[in-house]
C-alpha cells in the first residue's frame, strides 16, 4: 500500500500526451477527476443474453478492466477503483465464487506486464482475509511488483462493503480510545477517514455504474459521500475507451456545490 507521501500522477514528460488524448475525446484536461470510482454491472445479463453461462460474462468483462484501465493512465487519471467483488457478493452459487477467484488469480498474474508499461500501481481494498490462499497470493505478489510505480492507483475492491469499511475504521478508533492513544475529543470526521482501509486516498470525484443501473449498492459510502454519479446503459463486458470518455464529460458538465449555494 502507498503512504500519503508518495506522489501519483503522469510525470511532465507524458503530460502533452495525455492532454491531447483528453482533447480528441472532448474532455477538458483541466478538469479531470482525480478519483474515478466504478461499479461494473451486466455480466451475467450479458452472457444470459447470449445463451452462455454467467462466468463467460465475467470472463469477458476482466476485458474490459484492462481496456478502462489503459484509458484511465492515458487520458491521466490519477486513481480508478473498480468494485470487483463485494462482501455480499459471497452469498452467490460456490462454483460462481470459485471460478471469480481463479479468475482474478489469473488475470492479476497475466496483467503485470501491463501494470508495468504503464506505471500504474495495484492496491486493492476490503476485507482481504476472506480471500482464498490463491487470490491473496496472486494480489500480494503483483502489489509488491508494481509499488513502485507512480502514473496511476488500480484499486481493486475486494471482498468489499462500505458498511464494514466504516465499521472496522469505528472499531479500530474505538479501541484507540479504550488504550489512550485516541481521545474521545479526537473522533471527527478526518479521524474516521484515517481508520478507513485506503486513508491516503482522494475522495471520489466520480462514480459510473454500468448497465443502466442507478444504485450505489454499498460502494464507497464515505469516499464517495460528493461524488457526482454517472450511469451507463452499456453492459460491463460491452465497456470500451469511448464509455469512459463519455461518462468523463458528463462528469464536466456537472456543477459541483458540496452543499454550497454557487452563482449561476
Amino acid at each position: 500500500m502507498s503512504g500519503p507521501g508518495d506522489a501519483i500522477g503522469l510525470p511532465a514528460a507524458d503530460r502533452p500526451a495525455a492532454a491531447e488524448r483528453c482533447r480528441a475525446a472532448g474532455i477538458d484536461p483541466t478538469r479531470l477527476p482525480r478519483h474515478v470510482a466504478i461499479i461494473m454491472d451486466g455480466n451475467g445479463r450479458w452472457a444470459q443474453g447470449k445463451g452462455w453461462e454467467r462466468t463467460q460474462g465475467h470472463k469477458r468483462g476482466s476485458d474490459s478492466v484492462r481496456t478502462v484501465t489503459v484509458e484511465a493512465a492515458r487520458l491521466g487519471i490519477e486513481r480508478l477503483t473498480l468494485y470487483a467483488f463485494s462482501s455480499e457478493n459471497w452469498s452467490r452459487p460456490r462454483l460462481e465464487i470459485f471460478f471469480l477467484m481463479r479468475l482474478l488469480d489469473d488475470y492479476l498474474r497475466a496483467q503485470v506486464n501491463l501494470l508495468q508499461e504503464y506505471k500504474v500501481r495495484l492496491e486493492a481494498i476490503g476485507q482481504l482475509d476472506r480471500l482464498p490462499n490463491h487470490a491473496r497470493a496472486a494480489l500480494d505478489d503483483t502489489m509488491r511488483a508494481t509499488a513502485g510505480n507512480t502514473n496511476m492507483v488500480l484499486c481493486l475492491a475486494l471482498s468489499y462493503g462500505g458498511r464494514d469499511e466504516i465499521a472496522d475504521a469505528c472499531r479500530a478508533i474505538a479501541e484507540a480510545v479504550a488504550v489512550g492513544r485516541m481521545k474521545l475529543s479526537e473522533v471527527d470526521a478526518p479521524a474516521v477517514a484515517a481508520h478507513l482501509y485506503a486513508p491516503h486516498a482522494p475522495d471520489v470525484d466520480v462514480v459510473v455504474r454500468t448497465a443502466g443501473e442507478h444504485r450505489l449498492s454499498n460502494f464507497l459510502l464515505w469516499q464517495a459521500s460528493y461524488a457526482e454519479y454517472v450511469s451507463i446503459p452499456t453492459l460491463w463486458p460491452d465497456f470500451a475507451a469511448v464509455d469512459l470518455q463519455a461518462a468523463l464529460r458528463e462528469y464536466q458538465g456537472r456543477q459541483r456545490k458540496f452543499g454550497r449555494v454557487c452563482a449561476e
